[in-house]
Parts: C-alpha cells; structure tokens; sequence
C-alpha cells in the first residue's frame, strides 16, 4: 500500500455497497479502502428495504460515534470521502481531528433539498427510516441523468433512510462546512476537498480547503454512468495534497 487508508461515507437513501466501484479504484491507487455503513445498516440493499426498523431512529451523534470507533481501529488517520450528509459526517470527524484529509462531495445540496421532501411534513417520521418514490428519487439524485439512468440507480442502490439526522439538520440549520470547532478556515484540521455539481460555488477555497466543480452533474454524481471523473478528480486531488505516503499517522 503506499497511501493512507481511505473510509466511504455514504449518504441518506444510498447504500454503503455504491461505493464499489471507488473501493477498487481506490485500492488499485494504493489505498485500503472501505465502505462501513451508517450504524445498523444490513450488508445488503435487500436486506435494508426490507428492514427498515434496523436503520431508524440513529442522529447525527450515533452516526459520528459510529464512525469514530470505525476510525480508532485502524492503525492510520484516514482520508474520509463522503458523499451528501456522509460528507457532512466526514468534515465534522476532520474538524475533530480524526482524518488526515477529507473529500465532502456534493454535501450543500442536501441541507438545501430536505425541507422540500415530503417526509418532513409527518413529524412521526422523525424516528422512522423511510424511502422515497422513484419520482422523489430522480427529483434529489438524478436530475442531471437520463430518466432511465436514474430509474436503474434507484432500483439498484437506493433503500431507506433515518429521518431523525435529517430532522436534526434542518432544525439546528447545519452548515456542512462548520467543524465541531467552529469556522473551518480556523480549525486545526487537514485539507478538505469540496466538489460539487450542478454549478455550485464556494468562497472557501483557503490554504486548507479546494473545490472542484462539475456543473453538469447532479446529485448522483458518485454513482452514474460519469462516476470515474469525479473519483478521478478526488485521487488527483489527494497525489497534489501529498497524501500518498504510508506514515499518515495519528499525532
């Protein structure tokens, strides 16, 4: 191996298996590579839609805790890549110190999406796990592909999602890019990478933190026909950051 290893973080409505083909890659590239999913997460997309209760009622702290622990088992800080809320998940764990260097992909347009879902009109639904229609689907994740693509990715990689982190972002208004500490340009943290699609802009851009954009990809970005482009640019991202040595070790 010559690089760090690297933790998958997926998002809400995703399962953890999408990041297959970025595990290869990733792996081929030098990287241990995983995708540990949110926690009660099955192993399988089946197993999640018909399992729901399994993955209901965790926030955002049961998320985070999860993933900490995943994190202190590994002999290396790791680069998280997170895609949607799990990139929101993995700047808050870099904002902790816990990540040698992070990828939040996509992670804006999320917080600007849930309040439309009509998930949020039934505050029951706050400690249920809950799906959306194939129409909801492509109206969040793939806007920007053919109705048939996004038909195929609903089928194949979209399960239930607990309502209650997103319940938790909305109320408390959560800025993806604030760390636990605070102002991410001031936090004491490893580089961050943003990228984002359907032309999306940012001005934090600092010593700290680069952004990529792909303004004609939509929030499926990590998963469509066009996937190996944004993980291209990702692994780009860390050879220029020098995160390709195998001594990226906890202080």
């Amino acid at each position: 191996m010559t690089g760090p290893p690297v933790l998958f973080i997926h998002g809400p409505w995703l399962h953890a298996s999408s990041w297959g083909p970025w595990i290869e890659l990733f792996g081929a590239a030098g990287h241990r590579a995983s995708a540990p999913g949110w926690p009660g997460h099955p192993d399988t997309v089946q197993d999640a839609r018909d399992n729901p209760e399994s993955i209901a009622d965790h926030g955002i702290d049961d998320i985070v805790e999860h993933y900490t622990a995943l994190i202190a088992a590994l002999p290396d800080r790791p680069v998280l890549v997170g895609h949607s809320f799990g990139g929101i998940i993995a700047q808050r764990l870099l904002g902790q110190g816990l990540a040698a260097a992070a990828v939040a992909i996509d992670a804006d347009r999320i917080t600007g999406l849930l309040p439309a879902l009509p998930l949020f009109r039934n505050p029951a639904n706050r400690r249920k796990a809950v799906s959306l229609t194939a129409e909801q689907f492509r109206s969040v994740f793939g806007s920007a592909v053919s109705a048939q693509e996004s038909a195929e990715l609903y089928d194949r990689w979209s399960i239930p999602a607990p309502c209650r982190p997103l319940f938790e972002a909305t109320a408390a208004g959560f800025d993806p890019h604030r760390s636990a500490d605070g102002d991410p340009a001031q936090a004491p943290r490893g580089p961050l990478l943003l990228i984002t699609g359907g032309g999306q802009h940012h001005a934090l851009a600092t010593r700290a933190t680069d952004v990529v954009v792909f303004p004609d990809r939509g929030h499926c970005l990590t998963i469509d026909s066009r996937w190996r482009a944004v993980a291209d640019a990702a692994l780009r991202w860390l050879r220029n950051r020098s995160l390709s040595s195998p001594h990226t070790e906890r202080s």
